[in-house]
């Protein structure tokens, strides 16, 4: 890590505001789909992601199958979920376990996550996850929900968490490794901090990224900027806020993936439990053009009466998306 990095790692986070019309990475256009390299990884994934969340809530496993399959076939690679998605019942991992099905699964980059702290709580969940969607490895692994200033110091105790990612990954279990959280960008940087006070770097990071996210305790401003630096791959969720966004502030959804993939992002994740949902994840990746610097603030500038204060983004104001905070068992 470079003594500018370590710097402003060290600073928790006190980054100068960067522009948010900095170039996507390099990236390949087939057909409806564009895709991005994974950070270090060297791994081609889409763009847009499909979240395992709202493939939980589809109506029906047909529904939830159809979605899927129907974002593969358009050329959607990047599936994403998590152990302890749709208040903890793993319909989100059942179902699209499920759905990757009859050689769907070597289709795709598959990735989930999960909420132990200690080794045998992880080990347990990865376990389970490895199960309900009907796999035998992952290709990326999260720690989810990173949203305590002590998570960091729990996942790299002794005995923590980091320890069974490792031996899951030495059996072939998971082949890469990363964190998520939706709370503040100085708990994303202290996590960076922490792994490397332990010699461990990270391949994959995911945070929340929209047009409010600019204006409020930004991960784009603050975090993104050092996670491209550490050639990390960048996943970023709640392009809508978790539908807040669209439904109580009036943001256009193309309008708002398309903010997100003009960033240097590697994936945005999409919620789809409708094939509306789908076809207009489907469409923003289709119509995307590079956006001038005028176009975001413009865009920024928009919303920026609202977002100043964060109360569309509940994620980070409210415990309201904290399913950790509602069920601490989970953390082990």
């Amino acid at each position: 890590m470079s003594e500018d990095i370590n710097r402003r790692l060290f600073l928790g986070g006190v980054i100068a505001a960067t522009s948010l019309a900095a170039a996507p990475p390099e990236e390949e256009r087939r057909g409806d789909m564009l895709y991005r390299t994974l950070g270090r990884t060297g791994q081609k994934v889409s763009a847009i992601g499909l979240g395992g969340s709202d493939i939980g809530k589809a109506k029906d496993q047909a529904l939830a199958t159809e979605i899927v399959r129907t974002g593969i076939d358009h050329g959607i690679t990047f599936m994403d979920n998590s152990w302890d998605y749709n208040n903890g019942n793993g319909q989100g991992e059942i179902k699209m376990g499920n759905a990757l099905r009859d050689g769907y699964r070597e289709k795709v980059f598959l990735m989930t996550k999960v909420d132990g702290r200690t080794k045998d709580s992880a080990a347990q969940q990865i376990d389970q996850s490895l199960q309900r969607l009907q796999t035998d490895h992952f290709d990326l692994m999260l720690f989810h929900e990173v949203i305590r200033f002590e998570d960091p110091d729990r996942i790299f105790a002794d005995d923590g968490a980091i320890h069974a990612f490792l031996d899951a990954r030495k059996a072939g279990k998971i082949r890469y490794i990363g964190f998520s959280g939706h709370k503040d960008p100085a708990i994303h940087l202290r996590m960076l901090q922490v792994a490397h006070d332990h010699g461990f770097q990270f391949d994959a990071i995911m945070f929340p990224n929209n047009v409010m996210d600019a204006s409020f305790r930004s991960f784009g401003r603050q975090v993104l900027p050092v996670a491209v630096k550490e050639g990390l791959g960048v996943l970023c969720m709640k392009p809508f806020g978790g539908g807040i966004l669209v439904q109580q502030a009036g943001v256009n959804p193309i309008e708002a993936l398309h903010f997100v993939l003009n960033q240097p992002v590697t994936v945005c994740i999409n919620g789809c439990n409708t094939m509306r949902d789908l076809n207009q994840a489907i469409e923003a990746a289709r119509t995307f053009k590079p956006m001038s610097e005028q176009q975001i603030s413009a865009l920024v500038s928009k919303y920026r009466p609202e977002a100043d204060t964060g109360k569309f983004e509940l994620f980070k104001t409210t415990s309201h998306f904290d399913s950790t905070a509602k069920n601490p068992q989970w953390l082990g």
